[in-house]
């Protein structure tokens, strides 16, 4: 990879023309072949950019007439399949580095819903008091149910844990209810739909449904401070 922070300008061709004057940003250039620039504002999104496959060349101002002697390095970044291309102008360079990051092992999620699902099965207070766990992923015909869990008058709880619930969570959750609810042995079956955040059609379902929604704090679960702002 490849890090340039220098003064430059930068002209986008292509299906759409946009114009970036003259001004100090980063120019990132990745070994896969794309070309980011940056600014130091704007989050992380890039100002402009060019996604492989392409191909950049490093011109000089000999090369091409038409550009100002001031600039002491024209990069033109051309689509292999588009055409499109953008055309980095530098005025000066403050700093130019390279590194090798070598093969990167990819995103490990924290908070993923097996790990909710660990978590929540070991504090099934979180749920309700007096509860026990019978079992994590209860098998059934049409797929396993997260938790199953007892009550201290003898009834079911089947619980659906999600890291964001929507309205697909609930339906699923009611399709477990109505197979559950045939077996003597489990019934009476309520549900419970637990999610870190619960989307506000889903809870109106879910309560149409007599299904109970339970809102995770995967911090506090893992006992941590989560940060949230509470009175006490």
């Amino acid at each position: 990879m490849r890090l340039v922070i220098a003064r430059c300008s930068v002209q986008y061709t292509g299906r759409l023309n946009a114009h970036l004057p003259l001004a100090t940003r980063l120019l990132v250039h990745k070994g896969d072949g794309s070309l980011l620039v940056h600014s130091d504002g704007g989050s992380y999104k890039p100002l402009n950019w060019m996604s492989p496959p392409c191909t950049l060349t490093v011109e000089t101002p000999e090369d091409d007439p038409d550009v100002e002697e001031q600039v002491v390095e024209q990069w033109r970044v051309v689509h292999a399949k588009s055409g499109d291309t953008l055309v980095v102008r530098l005025y000066e360079v403050l700093h130019d580095s390279s590194h090798e990051l070598g093969v990167d092992p990819g995103l490990v999620k924290d908070g993923v819903e097996a790990d909710l699902q660990r978590l929540l099965a070991e504090q099934v207070e979180v749920i309700g008091d007096d509860l026990t766990l019978v079992r994590r992923e209860f098998p059934t015909a049409i797929g396993p149910v997260d938790l199953l869990l007892r009550d201290p008058a003898g009834g079911t709880i089947a619980v659906e844990v999600k890291r964001r619930g929507d309205i697909d969570g609930v339906e699923q959750l009611t399709r477990y209810l109505e197979l559950l609810g045939r077996d003597p042995h489990l019934a009476p079956v309520t549900g419970v739909f637990a999610a870190q955040e619960i989307k506000p059609q889903a809870k109106v379902l879910a309560a149409d449904r007599g299904i109970r929604c339970v809102t995770l704090d995967y911090d506090a679960m893992k006992g941590i401070e989560s940060g949230a702002p509470r009175l006490f």
